[in-house]
């Protein structure tokens, strides 16, 4: 297994932490940044019960208890220093295609699902904040500005040394073995994994009968392909009719809702009328209020299945497609004009 392959394995792991390992791994880290190591470690069950927890006025981990925040030091600055060091070496071009091969392969979801936990405990927190939610709102923002994202760092230390004597090795082994975590002057907070991590074959988090990432308090993220969808939307897919998907206002949830049912079922159920046939396909046209029409071209698989059959299949295609050779030809990405097979699979 590559160093990617072992990184991405950690920014997905599900179940308790490594307790001991990453209560070692943030001594190291504080020790590689020249800081005394931290005099109390806490554990939460998730990055909401973290910010929870810190954001008491009072008690153990309040901010007079737990000193100035050092994630500065403890992580932005030897990222820094070690990228800075990557890049003499490397040479900008050099970097790049290091990059590419490495943490590039993982940014887009990690920051992912880190800009899905930050909203949600945004959400969590301020639902029942009232007038003071905007207040509220800003005040747990900077406090998640403290965060260094344990595993959700994977792509970044994809890209590096992170072996036992590097300056990065402290974070690795905790983004190996925990969560987020907040480190402070004299007190470290850190966070179980989620107990539940369901996406798709995008890497987008995904899941249509349940949450679709979990930690062991009960917070929950809800997501059908990417898009947050309340856990309320979710229990209603099953029962989904033509008339409820064009009763949503929501544009959004009403694709979702599509997407769920399938576009080719709501055509039949619909009684859909096409809007343009020729020997490529059959073009249908379903109008969608306040949103711009779903446009899908119906054809036909010439060469027949194993049981004789000839299977049918729905392509969408952009809702300016006026014609069905014309949407059969941009899933090709070519003009109309050019579109002219021998023999249509």
């Amino acid at each position: 297994m590559n160093d990617v392959d072992v990184w991405r394995a950690a920014a997905a792991a599900t179940g308790p932490a490594d307790r001991a390992a990453a209560e070692a791994g943030v001594r190291l880290a504080y020790r590689a940044a020249g800081l005394p190591e931290p005099e109390r470690i806490a554990w939460a069950q998730s990055p909401r019960a973290a910010a929870r927890l810190l954001g008491a006025a009072d008690g153990p981990c309040a901010p007079a208890a737990r000193g100035r925040g050092v994630r500065e030091a403890v992580r932005s600055a030897p990222w820094a220093a070690e990228r800075e060091r990557a890049q003499q070496r490397l040479g900008p071009q050099g970097w790049g295609r290091h990059w590419s091969a490495t943490g590039g392969r993982l940014w887009e979801n990690t920051e992912h699902l880190a800009d899905r936990v930050r909203t949600g405990v945004v959400e969590a927190l301020t639902a029942d904040a009232g007038e003071g939610a905007a207040a509220e709102e800003r005040r747990l923002r900077l406090l998640l500005l403290d965060a260094v994202l344990g595993q959700h760092d994977a792509a970044w230390l994809c890209a590096f040394d992170t072996q036992e004597g590097t300056p990065l090795h402290g974070l690795a082994v905790l983004a190996r073995s925990a969560g987020w975590w907040w480190p402070y002057e004299r007190l470290a907070v850190l966070c179980e994994r989620p107990v539940e991590l369901h996406r798709d074959e995008a890497g987008r988090l995904d899941r249509g009968d349940g949450p679709a990432l979990a930690f062991p308090d009960g917070f929950e993220l809800h997501a059908w392909r990417g898009m947050p969808v309340p856990a309320e939307f979710l229990a209603g897919l099953g029962t989904l009719t033509p008339e409820r998907i064009r009763e949503e206002e929501n544009a959004e949830l009403r694709r979702v809702m599509l997407e769920f049912y399938g576009y080719d079922r709501y055509l039949r159920e619909s009684a859909a009328e096409p809007v343009h046939r020729d020997e490529t396909g059959v073009l249908w046209r379903i109008p969608m209020p306040d949103d711009e029409a779903v446009v899908m071209v119906e054809v036909v698989n010439s060469t027949p299945e194993p049981d004789g059959t000839s299977r049918t299949y729905w392509l969408r295609v952009p809702p300016t497609t006026r014609t069905a050779r014309q949407g059969v030809a941009w899933t090709f990405g070519l003009e109309p004009e050019a579109y002219a097979p021998l023999r249509e699979t």
